[in-house]
């Protein structure tokens, strides 16, 4: 895409494992990545549906504001499935929230292309 991304990496239990700053990547899309992949994992579901979610008059609104602010509805954090369990999340902040989607499931399937096939 030719933009410079934060990438960030959560563990099943929602606590950082991994974080990725590319030269030049907006300072304050670091927090957004990692809030997007601690969000996902803490509710098990990407944040672009969450967003859908968290509209006036609907279920979840407002639930941005739990966590301490830190809940992020908007698209890039996307939770990890493996073998039919929640391993973690990732979350990516700096494009479109378009882009950023793109980004974290381009994470999500470089993270599946690396495990080992039974065999």
């Amino acid at each position: 895409m030719g933009i410079p991304y934060n990438i960030a990496v959560v563990d099943a239990g929602g606590h950082l494992l991994a974080f990725s700053r590319q030269d030049g990547a907006l300072i304050g899309s670091i927090d957004l990545a990692i809030d997007k992949a601690s969000t996902s994992r803490i509710f098990d579901k990407s944040t672009a549906y969450l967003a859908t979610l968290a509209q006036s008059g609907d279920p979840l609104f407002g639930i941005q504001e739990s966590n301490e602010g830190k809940v992020v509805v908007f698209g890039g954090g996307i939770p990890v499935v493996f073998d039919g369990k929640i391993i973690g999340a990732v979350g990516a902040s700096a494009g479109t929230v378009e882009q950023d989607i793109a980004v974290a499931e381009a994470g999500f399937a470089a993270f599946l292309s690396k495990q080992p096939t039974m065999s």
